[in-house]
């Protein structure tokens, strides 16, 4: 059994994830491992942070090629887990 925090990695706070918390959803971005599934996911944002979790939706993140000055080099693909609160409820990141 793997701890919430070893299945979140971290909260993504960009324009367009707080879109869904500006328009009156509490739905809340995280990236997570990329074995993790959603019942894994569910009951690790609800341990972490005591909250009621509606739905959550996952996608995978395909890493860029980028290249340093001659060599080409692509980032680690990722996943993403978009967490939809119960009404009312709210995690407080910053």
């Amino acid at each position: 059994m793997r701890t919430p925090f070893e299945i979140i990695s971290k909260p993504i706070i960009t324009e367009k994830s707080t879109l869904g918390q500006a328009m009156g959803r509490p739905q809340y971005t995280f990236r997570v491992r990329p074995d993790a599934n959603k019942q894994e996911i569910r009951m690790a944002v609800e341990t972490a942070f005591n909250v009621k979790v509606r739905g959550v939706n996952t996608l995978r993140v395909k890493g860029k090629v980028k290249r340093l000055r001659a060599r080409a080099g692509k980032r680690a693909d990722w996943k993403k887990a978009i967490v939809t609160l119960e009404k009312g409820m709210s995690i407080d990141l910053y």
